[in-house]
């Protein structure tokens, strides 16, 4: 019953963001130890932010509720099935399960169809739509080269 509670809370999420007008019907509530720790609706509207997902949103103010880039030990609930990059999101965060309502099919079949990244990341980088093209490898490896040799890092 925990779990319905919490996937209720993001679905209010996404219907408030709809009432109100403030953008895609997305929520997305982040709970660790059964406390809730963030929540958010989709911002990409009020903020001119195309990241601004809920589920991006919900881990950016996690973060910051706990102070770290890693929350192992959360989970989030989600009124969609994350698109690919709040999957990836997710997947840096480190969060330790997704539960979501909605499917990538039922957005899709609302206009919010991510299919084409989908097929785009099965492509070589030549034959995707939007030109890829690399420059300056050689420059930008001193960075590469010395974060390898540095001893204050924080790995991540």
């Amino acid at each position: 019953m925990e779990h319905e509670k919490f996937m209720r809370m993001a679905i209010a999420l996404s219907e408030q963001n709809v009432a109100q007008g403030l953008g895609g019907p997305f929520g997305a509530v982040i709970v660790k130890d059964g406390e809730v720790i963030a929540a958010s609706a989709n911002k990409v509207v009020p903020s001119n932010d195309p990241t601004a997902h809920a589920e991006v949103s919900t881990i950016r103010l996690a973060c910051q509720q706990l102070n770290t880039f890693n929350l192992q030990g959360c989970v989030i609930y989600t009124s969609c099935e994350p698109c690919p990059m709040c999957l990836g999101a997710i997947y840096w965060s480190r969060l330790d399960k997704i539960y979501y309502a909605n499917t990538k099919s039922d957005a899709a079949a609302i206009g919010f169809d991510d299919q084409f990244i989908y097929e785009e990341l099965d492509r070589p980088m030549t034959a995707r739509k939007l030109p890829v093209e690399q420059l300056l490898h050689e420059e930008a490896l001193s960075a590469f080269k010395a974060w390898e040799i540095n001893t204050q890092k924080t790995h991540y």
